[in-house]
Formats: structure tokens, C-alpha cells, sequence
């Protein structure tokens, strides 16, 4: 008999911060959902197959309980009437002396016995031999009969059992389906979250950079209006790529990209037509240029690094703050110092290593 188990857990929508390592779990939460329910519905096709069949095999039963039945009804009858018949034909024998031993073809063997010897013949051996052949043939069926009920009976308890399971296997369909709906509807509140944040980010960093520009403007202009001029700290040119590899030439080529701005969500290198960098994009840009692959989110970093202990701690490993990583990185360079893309309105540079501020571990790509 089939088992069906129920798999699926309700889904309460809360409130949490929407970042790409919440959304990735959840909808991996709901692939793993939709590959049950596709479990489940796969299932539903096994049980009503399992259910047509025995109910086929009931209705087979109870077509031959009937059939049966009418066997049994067919021998009464065909006994009664060929008991009314001899009657009949061997009381007319006698009354008539034999003279309808040539008509009735009973009889046709009456001709030297004479009919009352005919009568009792027929009356005591052949009407009882029948009788006998009915009751054996009655008891025959009589007892099929009773094993086909015997046989219905755990028909019925199969078809009804397979009902039973059908029933609660729609049931787990129905509650898996209502997980998924609302595990979609969480995911769309926090990809919407994300995009606001986002959205709010971007819009403050892009403040952040007018307010720059403004005075810059106002250095330059009051620098020009004293009669002074100076040209820009920033080299633009693009850097030379690395001479080391691994870890050493991580750090060479995030030390070549020192002065370029903070650029949220940033990772364009200085000879870029807008370049700049943010935390997680100079780590990514700087392992990259050794052939090492790193996602653009600090969280996902630490993820994906062998963690380090301190004592341990070796050129282009990566320093990791906030819960999971997901605040800040930088970049170790030597005993006490380290490289970074600080934060807005800053530009990347080489300084003391902070081992304090949520710092919460290192990690080797």
C-alpha cells in the first residue's frame, strides 16, 4: 500500500534586512519547495493509477458475485422444471397405459417395462439423481460465493485505502503550494527592499559626489582667483598589471589603484573613464589580476575564503567586518597595516590595520 508523506512547513512572512546572501536562501528555500511539490504531484499520478486498478478489481468481483448468482438461480429453475416435466409426463404415461410413451420422447423406452414401472424409475431415480447434481453444484458455487465475498471484502478495503491516500496526498499539495506562494512572496518583498536600498544608496552617493564636485569647484576657483594653480593629486594613467602572484600581487595591484575615489558599487581601475572602487570591488579587481575570481559583496568573500587565524595572516588575505562580512573588506599588506576602499568621500588607501570596529575574521581566497 502506497505511503504518502507530507513534507511542508508554513511560511511566516517577517521582516528582515534584504541583502543578496537572504535572497539567495530563500530562493533556494523555494526551489527546494517547487522540487517537492513537483515530488508530490508525480505521486498523485502513481495513486490514481494504484486506485483505478482496484477498483477494477472490485467491480471484476462483484460482476462475478452476480454471475454467481444467477448460476445458482438458472439451476433452481432448470431442476423445478424438469421435475414438473418428468411429472407430468410419466403421470400421463400412466393414465393412458402407455400410450403416450410414443408421443413423449421420455418415454420412448417404456414399450417392454410398461408405464408404471417407467413412473417409479423416473419419479425415485432420475428427479432425486437431479436434485443431487443441483445440491452439488449449488454447494460448489455457494462456496465460490463466499470466497468472492471474502475476496470483495479486501477489495473494498484497498479501494478505500488508496482513496485515503490520494486524499492526503492532495492535501500536501495544497499545503506545499501555499508554502511556495507565500516563501515568492517574501522573496519579491525583499528583492523590493534591495531595490529601494539600493536606490537609496545610489542616490545619496550621487549627493555625496555633488557635493564634492561643488567644492572642488570652489577650491579650484578660489585657488585661480589668488593667482595660484596646482594640478590634480590624481593620476588617472592607467597602473602596470602585477609582477608577483597570489596573494603578493593581489596587494601590487591594489596598491596601484591608491588615491582612486569610492565609488559605491564600484570596480573600475585608474585609466577607466569614470574609475573608482568600493570595498568589495577593489578585493575582487585586485585578486582578479592574479587570475583569482572573487563575487562583488564582502559577505560572499568570506563565504568563498579559507579562514586565517591572525597569527597566520600573509599578504592579500582579506579582513572582514560586520556579521558574515557583510559591512566592510579590506586587504592585509604587512604587520600592521592594511589596504582599503574606506567609504564614501574617501579614496583607496594603505592604513593601520584595524583589528577592532566588528572586525570578525580573515579569510585566504
Amino acid at each position: 500500500m502506497t505511503v504518502v508523506t507530507v513534507l511542508s512547513g508554513t511560511v511566516v512572512l517577517v521582516t528582515r534586512p534584504a541583502s543578496p546572501d537572504t535572497i539567495a536562501g530563500d530562493q533556494a528555500k523555494a526551489a527546494a519547495i517547487e522540487a517537492e511539490l513537483a515530488s508530490t504531484q508525480n505521486q498523485m499520478n502513481v495513486l490514481g493509477q494504484q486506485y483505478d486498478a482496484a477498483r477494477s478489481r472490485l467491480q471484476s468481483i462483484d460482476a462475478h458475485i452476480a454471475s454467481t448468482k444467477a448460476a445458482i438461480e438458472t439451476d433452481h429453475r432448470r431442476v423445478d422444471s424438469d421435475r414438473s416435466e418428468l411429472s407430468k409426463a410419466a403421470i400421463t404415461t400412466y393414465i393412458t397405459d402407455g400410450g403416450a410413451a410414443t408421443q413423449n420422447p421420455l418415454f420412448s423406452n417404456t414399450k417392454t417395462l410398461g408405464a408404471a414401472t417407467e413412473y417409479n424409475k423416473i419419479a425415485e431415480g432420475d428427479i432425486n439423481l437431479a436434485v443431487e447434481n443441483l445440491h452439488t453444484a449449488e454447494n460448489s458455487l455457494n462456496a465460490e460465493q463466499s470466497q468472492l465475498v471474502g475476496q470483495q471484502t479486501q477489495a473494498q478495503s484497498e479501494v478505500t485505502a488508496e482513496q485515503n491516500a490520494i486524499s492526503a496526498n492532495q492535501a500536501a499539495e495544497n499545503q506545499q503550494a501555499a508554502a511556495l506562494a507565500q516563501e515568492k512572496g517574501e522573496i519579491g518583498q525583499l528583492v523590493q527592499q534591495q531595490e529601494q536600498q539600493q536606490a537609496a544608496a545610489a542616490a545619496a552617493a550621487a549627493a555625496t559626489q555633488i557635493r564634492n564636485a561643488q567644492a572642488a569647484a570652489s577650491q579650484a576657483a578660489a585657488a585661480e582667483s589668488s593667482g595660484s594653480s596646482s594640478a590634480s593629486d590624481f593620476d588617472n594613467t592607467a597602473a602596470p598589471p602585477p609582477t608577483a602572484a597570489g596573494g603578493e600581487g593581489a596587494v601590487q595591484a591594489a596598491e596601484s589603484q591608491e588615491g582612486v575615489p569610492y565609488v559605491w558599487g564600484g570596480e573600475s581601475p585608474k585609466g577607466s573613464a569614470d574609475p573608482g572602487f568600493d570595498c568589495s570591488g577593489l578585493t575582487a579587481w585586485s585578486w582578479g589580476q592574479v587570475g583569482v575570481g572573487l563575487p562583488h559583496y564582502s559577505g560572499a568573500q568570506m563565504a568563498d575564503s579559507t579562514p586565517v587565524p591572525l597569527s597566520d595572516l600573509e599578504p592579500g588575505d582579506l579582513l572582514f567586518y560586520g556579521p558574515g562580512g557583510d559591512e566592510h573588506v579590506a586587504m592585509y599588506v604587512s604587520p600592521g597595516t592594511m589596504i582599503e576602499a574606506p567609504h564614501t568621500g574617501a579614496s583607496v588607501w594603505v592604513t593601520s590595520l584595524r583589528l577592532g570596529d566588528g572586525f570578525v575574521g580573515a579569510g585566504r581566497p
